[in-house]
């Protein structure tokens, strides 16, 4: 069944679509925001990273290492800006949206990760984002090995073994099977994981058209995946999207697993019953 969705704002996204690599990872960022507040100003956190890269660049210049250079740039977010995670922040849309975040001063790992990276990033310190089971991690390669800022920790600054062992005791994941999550990501996959998050909250929160909005991206990035479209279908028939509903869960009864066709039949006859009191 094709789906359409509608981008046509979204330059960074419709690349993410076109399966391009030159993403502006902060404006994707906040096209994704954008949902949740329609009169978005972006140019209020670019400013932001740009005066922060003004104020950083003298202090940066100064330091002897890229060690040294990391711990500056996260002295100076945490400290002098107070951006720090907050557990409240998982429970909420705003804990990933990027104005929100320095509005409030509380993020979640991934959010807070990726103003740090761009703030490195205008300073020429190539720090990149890590998706590291259950907390997201940035990575600055050196000389001497790769560093890990956990911006949700201030200014937690992390060699490899120091993050191995960590990622082990906070998963129960064998340390010597840690190391291939801790393998840079491109925009795509971070776009992909805030998705998962946003729906993970939204859904928490019975905010079915939030579910929608975050579902109908993360199905347009992969259409072909059966998981996806089934979740369109379920966020549709709950965000009262009935008719929308019909068509999804008809065409996913043709070729559902058979665990998923009883569950599919039920919410497709609920979506009907809601069409024929329209009718």
């Amino acid at each position: 069944m094709s789906l359409e969705f509608d981008f046509s704002h979204d330059s960074e996204f419709n690349k993410l679509l076109a399966w391009r690599t030159d993403i502006d990872l902060i404006r994707a960022a906040l096209e994704l925001a954008r949902d949740s507040y329609p009169q978005l100003d972006f140019s209020v956190v670019t400013k932001w990273i740009q005066d922060r890269v003004d104020e950083l660049r003298p202090i940066v210049n100064r330091t002897v290492s890229e060690r040294e250079s990391l711990e500056m740039v996260a002295k100076h977010i945490a400290y002098e800006h107070g951006l720090m995670g907050d557990e409240t922040a998982y429970t909420q849309p705003d804990g990933s949206f990027l104005q929100r975040v320095i509005e409030t001063r509380q993020g979640i790992p991934i959010s807070l990760s990726l103003l740090h990276m761009a703030v490195c990033q205008g300073l020429g310190i190539d720090l990149q984002g890590v998706a590291a089971p259950r907390h997201f991690l940035a990575r600055l390669d050196t000389p001497e090995g790769p560093l890990f800022l956990d911006a949700y920790a201030g200014c937690r600054i992390l060699t490899r073994d120091e993050t191995l062992d960590w990622i082990s005791e906070l998963t129960d994941i064998p340390r010597r099977d840690v190391g291939r999550h801790l393998i840079p990501v491109g925009a795509r996959q971070i776009i992909f994981r805030m998705l998962n998050n946003l729906k993970v909250i939204h859904a928490e929160r019975l905010d079915w058209t939030g579910v929608w909005r975050v579902q109908s991206r993360i199905t347009a990035l992969s259409p072909s995946e059966y998981a996806e479209r089934r979740d369109l279908a379920l966020a549709a028939t709950q965000a009262d999207r009935a008719g929308l509903a019909i068509r999804l869960l008809k065409s996913l009864l043709h070729s559902c697993p058979e665990n998923d066709r009883e569950m599919l039949e039920l919410h497709l006859k609920h979506a009907e019953s809601i069409v024929h009191r329209w009718n």
